[in-house]
């Protein structure tokens, strides 16, 4: 997958808790929706395969295998019914482990049942066809945007119930077949881990694509509605503050009147990589649109806020299409404690009226509270 992800992505293949929340909350939602999926055809095809087993087995086996197929239906039944995607990893990593711990219970059960009954001929040819849901589960590995960790820790138990119930056999054991069966097992293991890999490379090259900006690099205006609400989220469970900067660059309009629209381009781009080297970790850059920005601070109480975009307004936002002229900007902040909000529309919203409170007093200058500051004053 060379050129596919930037080489800082890589470990992204590797581990999970390295990924950025969205695409964390993607690729949950995309696990919960595949579950489901692989669940309802487990629902449906399951006991239909009874019909075959009532022809050629004897009455005492068909019924425990029915009576097992009929229980295994019911749960993966429960599980489309309860399986909901709700962007938590945590939430998906569940709904996984009942998914395929369901089939691999009823692979040992049956695996035992059918080891207690002397099959032959076609009886026997049926029965050996139980010894292949382990292949078809980890081969069904491949349909999930899996991280190489996440693979193992899923593949393994698989792995280790195809082999318990010819281990707990041991001194009838026939070493060649079993080794023949694993060894094939472990190659589709590795051509699913694989295929996942892909499928997570091919995941993460759209939603970088989809989440930002393609002139200003900076987030889009809907990752950043996600972004925002996801912290305003937490902020509120932990009690923590969390507080936004409107951004809005003063005569912008007559860039593109007076340059043209690609030179306008140039100065956002320019503008929007001037904020992101002077931003703290942790803080997230958005294009609003047009000439809008937002800057979505966690951790960081109204002062802070105030005190940190000063200083970026400060240090410049670069210049205007003559490479002289200062860009500047009119900022409003907002922070959810101090304002008393329970919604993060509204937190944005106060930071916009702040915004035009900056321009009302003269542009090129941060206001940080409801009361219109004096044309030469500066709000710290």
């Amino acid at each position: 997958m060379p050129g596919e992800v930037h080489p800082s992505e890589l470990m992204w293949l590797v581990f999970p808790h390295s990924h950025f929340p969205l695409l964390s909350r993607r690729r949950a939602s995309m696990i919960v929706n595949r579950v489901r999926l692989f669940a309802f055809l487990f629902a449906v095809l399951t006991p239909l395969w009874s019909i075959v087993d009532y022809i050629v087995f004897p009455f005492p086996l068909w019924f425990s295998l029915a009576a097992m197929r009929l229980l295994v239906s019911a749960a993966f039944a429960l599980l489309v019914m309860y399986a909901h995607p709700s962007g938590n990893l945590a939430t998906a990593y569940r709904a996984m482990l009942v998914l395929f711990a369901i089939p691999t219970v009823f692979f040992v059960a049956s695996h035992e049942i059918l080891a207690s009954y002397q099959l032959t001929g076609i009886s026997a040819a049926i029965g050996s066809g139980y010894a292949f849901l382990p292949f078809v589960l980890l081969a069904g590995l491949s349909i999930f945007p899996l991280t190489l960790v996440e693979n193992l820790l899923v593949a393994s138990p698989m792995l280790l119930a195809q082999a318990m119930p010819s281990l707990m056999h041991w001194d009838t054991l026939d070493w060649a077949p079993f080794a023949g069966a694993f060894w094939l097992l472990a190659l589709i293991t590795a051509v699913s881990t694989l295929a996942g890999l892909s499928q997570l490379t091919f995941m993460i090259a759209i939603v970088q694509q989809a989440i930002r900006d393609p002139i200003t690099g900076a987030y889009s205006r809907r990752c950043g509605q996600e972004a925002l609400e996801l912290q305003f989220s937490l902020a509120e469970r932990s009690g923590s503050p969390l507080a936004v900067a409107f951004i809005d660059l003063d005569h912008f309009k007559s860039v593109n009147d007076n340059y043209g629209h690609d030179a306008g381009d140039q100065v956002l781009m320019n503008m929007a990589a001037w904020m992101m080297s002077g931003m703290r970790r942790g803080d997230i850059l958005c294009r609003w649109g047009g000439e809008e920005f937002l800057v979505i601070m966690p951790n960081t109480d109204l002062g802070q806020a105030t005190q940190a975009i000063n200083r970026i307004r400060q240090e410049g936002l670069g210049t205007r299409p003559d490479g002289i002229t200062p860009l500047t900007a009119s900022i409003g902040v907002a922070e959810w404690r101090t304002d008393r909000v329970t919604d993060w529309k509204d937190l944005v919203e106060i930071a916009d009226q702040r915004m035009y409170l900056a321009k009302a007093a003269g542009r090129d200058r941060v206001v940080a509270s409801g009361e219109e500051p004096q044309p030469e004053l500066v709000v710290a």
